[in-house]
């Protein structure tokens, strides 16, 4: 085991190497730069910049040399733990990053916990009640939440607070506590507030894994070594928690890689709606004007939370399950 997670981590190296690239490559594709983009905000405020300011600002961002320099130089300073500059917010990109990366993983990290509370006892429910009234409405729940997307569940849930109780769903403080100092009171106004994005963010999810369950759940119930026991007067819980549940749990857990960054990209569109403050708007205005080293810097934070959560999950999968052998 501990030669396989030296392996995997050694083996991360070169794949965040190749997705920087991408990452570089992407995000020079548009034409123009931020230069470009700068230069047009500037005019349309009626300034004239001279060409020397546009020179030293084409220095400032290395965009004076070749191209492969100015990735070396980008992915050098990433190393380092310096993120850049960014032209559109005037800050340092680390800056930016760290004030909103909080927001994003404590409503990403609360939407996959509510994912695994919601997905796991009604998937089980379903699979041991096939065909009942209760496994038809779970079901028929689970179809819904597939089929909406999150920026649909944020819009429908505005309204109804809006135009039903009169109260503003966006944001994840209330103004008094927008702009105030972290305290107490600030803590729990935000988990007053974080409950909403969470369920938005993580109900498409549970619907999804509570299907995968339900149907590896169906595969196990059925196998000998269930009816044998069930046959042995085995409890029904620990029938059914012991051994079917641990073996169908591993696609469950297997999925956490992936579902990983789909919470993330669904939540950036759910910010985008609902006016939070976490990194999707963020990048979204960095991709937009075109600032490299802001939009660069998020892209690479989402790419290496991908490939942790990859790792997480192939590590619960070697805990849960004695059978996998990674020697």
């Amino acid at each position: 085991m501990r030669s396989y997670l030296i392996s995997r981590v050694l083996g991360m190296i070169p794949t965040l190497a190749i997705i920087s690239v991408i990452i570089f490559v992407v995000i020079q594709l548009p034409p123009g730069d931020i230069v470009t983009s700068t230069l047009d905000r500037l005019q349309a405020q009626g300034v004239d910049p001279t060409e020397e300011y546009v020179q030293n600002l084409r220095a400032q961002y290395n965009l004076d040399k070749p191209l492969v320099q100015q990735y070396f130089y980008w992915a050098g300073n990433l190393l380092t733990g310096d993120m850049g500059y960014s032209h559109l917010y005037s800050r340092p990109v680390n800056e930016l990053l760290w004030e909103r990366l909080g927001y994003t993983l404590s409503i990403t990290v609360s939407a996959l916990l509510f994912m695994w509370i919601v997905a796991l006892p009604l998937g089980i429910y379903s699979a041991i009640r096939q065909y009942s009234i209760g496994d038809y409405i779970m079901t028929s729940i689970a179809l819904v939440g597939v089929a909406t997307p999150p920026f649909m569940v944020a819009l429908i849930f505005m309204h109804v607070g809006f135009e039903w109780f009169g109260v503003s769903t966006g944001g994840l403080f209330s103004p008094e506590y927008e702009d105030a100092p972290w305290s107490w009171g600030r803590v729990v106004d935000l988990l007053s507030h974080i409950w909403l994005p969470m369920i938005i963010v993580g109900l498409g999810s549970a619907a999804f894994t509570m299907r995968i369950l339900r149907a590896n759940l169906l595969d196990e119930l059925n196998k000998p070594y269930v009816v044998t026991a069930r046959a042995k007067g085995v409890g029904p819980a620990k029938l059914i928690l012991k051994y079917p549940v641990r073996i169908a749990v591993n696609p469950f857990i297997s999925t956490i890689g992936f579902m990983l960054p789909a919470l993330i990209s669904g939540e950036a569109i759910v910010s985008l709606v609902m006016g939070l403050p976490t990194i999707g708007p963020l990048l979204l205005q960095a991709l937009l004007n075109q600032d490299m080293f802001l939009a660069g810097s998020l892209l690479m934070w989402l790419a290496i939370l991908t490939v942790v959560g990859i790792l997480l999950s192939d590590i619960l999968l070697a805990w849960l399950d004695p059978r996998i052998r990674y020697e």
